[in-house]
């Protein structure tokens, strides 16, 4: 089944980069804002974690919960969000659980790497309702962080 707009999002349960486990159901009453990404340590993810974390107090005026997701495992995420002073949670999406049923994985990425989490972003509202979705098929494109905010001040 094909994920689409106006739907209920997709539930998870993650482990966060200090083992916790974050179940997606547990946020309902916030927006939440799912970031998902190819790899730690890499340019063009580390870009644009990092412009979130200096934009974290639009989120945070928009009752809007920021989620990072890869495939790393928590040990890796824990040291790339200590490297990069992130302020919000990164969660190990490393069984591909999410990424799957977000479908925002690649079949095969580069260098033969295979179930690799696609950039890709995602607004769910206060009710579970998937608002907002952009899945990028260039891992080295940036995501619509305008629309993303547009679809989030409206829902405020």
């Amino acid at each position: 089944m094909a994920i689409e707009i106006g739907q209920p999002a997709p539930l998870f349960s993650l482990k966060d980069s200090d083992k916790n486990l974050v179940n997606l159901a547990d946020y309902k009453g916030r927006n939440v804002v799912l970031l998902f990404f190819p790899a730690a340590f890499t340019g063009t993810c580390t870009k644009e974690l990092c412009q979130t974390r200096d934009e974290l107090s639009f989120y945070n005026d928009l009752n809007a919960t920021v989620f990072g997701i890869s495939v790393d495992m928590p040990f890796t995420l824990a040291k790339y969000k200590e490297m990069n002073n992130y302020n919000f949670a990164l969660l190990s999406d490393f069984n591909k659980e999410a990424s799957t049923a977000y479908e925002a994985i690649y079949d095969l990425w580069i260098h033969g790497l295979k179930g690799v989490s696609k950039r890709a972003s995602f607004v769910i509202d206060r009710e579970g309702i998937l608002r907002y979705s952009e899945v990028l098929e260039d891992a080295n494109a940036y995501p619509n962080f305008e629309a993303l905010k547009d679809i989030l001040a409206k829902l405020k």
